[in-house]
């Protein structure tokens, strides 16, 4: 590790006041600090969200929305969106172990975009909409590639907001060691369509299955997707697993998460 400064401002204003130059804001840290101590970020200044309270919480809304704030743990959503959004709540309950669960954040895991991390096919799946100190930024628009998103440098995630489907399930093959998403797909199901987003398997990150979703769309069942297949071009290859091997797996989950959710 490395000398930098620490703040832990009370507000979201005096956080985005703290932020600039080579400062980063500091969710749970469950990526960054490893990230620290590896030399693979070195800022200047951290500014820790976790003291502000308007960042924390889960709630329903007028509109029939999940808000989930941006520094609510894992933990949380996995116990407090299970009455509202199950399927939320059982992805939540399956990241990492108890110890990441109750110090990582939804918003941390947004901004950093693990390319295996799980909650990207949540927000993407379920047409969600990540609000910031800034603007809203609709799901489809906020991942632009691994790692990478559009958030500027002072911006922070302040809630999201997902669309709650009529049913739902999500499905990851897990890497033992890490527990994150060798691959992992999210399927929901709403009065207008299917949507079907698959983390853990591509280049660029978390991506939509078109043609499952129009499969589906017309049958909700595992045998829609039978004849539907994923290219492995653009998967990720690695000691954990090929790129065919990957693109195999956004089939059998996709099939197991229709089923999970029917």
């Amino acid at each position: 590790m490395y000398n930098f400064e620490f703040e832990r401002p009370s507000s979201v204003d005096d956080a985005v006041q703290s932020l600039g130059g080579e400062a980063l804001a500091l969710g749970g840290g469950q990526t960054l600090i490893p990230a620290l101590k590896q030399r693979l970020n070195q800022p200047d200044k951290l500014v820790s969200l976790t003291g502000i309270s308007e960042l924390n919480g889960i709630s329903m809304l007028s509109d029939g929305r999940l808000s989930v704030k941006g520094a609510t743990t894992h933990a949380t959503v996995a116990e407090q969106a299970r009455e509202h959004y199950p399927a939320l709540a059982d992805l939540a309950r399956h990241i990492g172990d108890p110890a990441v669960r109750n110090r990582g954040t939804i918003g941390g895991s947004l901004a950093n975009n693990d390319p295996a991390a799980c909650y990207p096919a949540a927000v993407l799946g379920s047409d969600a909409t990540v609000v910031t100190n800034a603007r809203e930024i609709s799901a489809s628009d906020f991942f632009t590639g691994m790692f990478a998103t559009v958030l500027s440098d002072n911006e922070i995630i302040t809630e999201v907001r997902f669309q709650v489907p009529s049913s739902a399930n999500y499905q990851k093959f897990l890497q033992p060691a890490s527990r994150f998403a060798l691959t992992g797909v999210f399927v929901a199901k709403f009065a207008d369509g299917v949507r079907v987003a698959v983390t853990g398997a591509s280049e660029n990150g978390v991506f939509r299955w078109a043609d499952a979703e129009s499969a589906l769309s017309a049958n909700f069942t595992q045998s829609a997707v039978e004849n539907s297949s994923v290219s492995p071009d653009g998967m990720i290859s690695d000691l954990h697993g090929s790129a065919a091997y990957r693109a195999s797996l956004v089939k059998t989950l996709t099939k197991r998460a229709v089923a999970a959710a029917s």
